[in-house]
C-alpha cells in the first residue's frame, strides 16, 4: 500500500521501480520439497501444543497455509505462515481468503532463518532434522520460555522431545522452550 501511494504521488517510473525493489524476492531456493501435512496431523499438532485463545502461532515453512488457517478457524488465534516459495505463498493466501480468516492469518514470503518470530507462543515445523537443528539455537534464544514447538516427523538433534505421538502412522514431537 505504501508503495502504491508513493508511486501515485510521484507518478514516475522511478517510483514504480523503487516499489518493485521493495517487494520480497526469493533469495534462494526452498530447503525442502513441499509435502502437505495431512489434516488429521495438523489438528493433532495443534492439540498437542495445547493451542488456546491468545496464542500467537508461527508455522515455519508453511506451504499452503493449512496449519495457520486451521489454528485460526479452530482456536481463534493469530497465526503467521512463513515460506520462501512464491507458489506456496499464493496458495496459502488463496486458502486464507477461501476460509475467511484474513483477520487472523498473515502469510509472509520470507526466509525462515531470517524472519522475526520472537512473539510466538507456538511454533510449528515440518522441515528436516538438519533444518530443525539449524533453527534450534534461534528458537531457544529468541522465544520466550514456555513457548511450545511442535514438529511433524523430524526431531531437533539431541534435544529430547517432551512428548512423541503417533497420528495416522506419522510422528509428531513437542518441546517447550525452557527457562534460561
Amino acid at each position: 500500500m505504501k508503495c502504491l501511494v508513493l508511486a501515485i504521488m510521484l507518478a514516475t517510473a522511478g517510483a514504480s521501480a523503487a516499489c518493485a525493489q521493495q517487494a520480497p524476492t526469493q533469495t534462494r531456493t526452498p530447503d525442502v520439497i513441499y509435502v502437505p501435512t495431512p489434516q488429521p496431523v495438523v489438528e493433532a499438532m495443534l492439540k498437542l501444543a495445547k493451542v488456546k485463545k491468545g496464542d500467537v502461532l508461527y508455522d515455519l515453512g508453511s506451504g499452503d497455509g493449512r496449519i495457520p488457517v486451521t489454528a485460526a478457524k479452530l482456536y481463534g488465534v493469530r497465526a503467521t505462515g512463513i515460506d520462501i516459495d512464491p507458489e506456496r505463498i499464493a496458495e496459502a493466501k488463496a486458502n486464507v481468503a477461501k476460509e475467511g480468516v484474513g483477520n487472523l492469518v498473515t502469510i509472509k514470503r520470507e526466509d525462515l532463518f531470517e524472519t522475526d518470530f520472537s512473539d510466538a507462543t507456538v511454533v510449528t515445523l515440518y522441515l528436516l532434522d538438519s533444518l530443525n537443528e539449524k533453527l534450534r539455537p534461534r528458537l531457544l534464544a529468541e522465544l520466550k520460555p514456555g513457548t511450545r514447538i511442535v514438529s511433524h516427523a523430524f526431531r531437533m538433534g539431541d534435544w529430547e522431545p517432551e512428548v512423541t505421538k503417533e497420528v495416522e502412522g506419522r510422528t509428531i514431537y513437542l518441546w517447550t522452550v525452557p527457562r534460561r
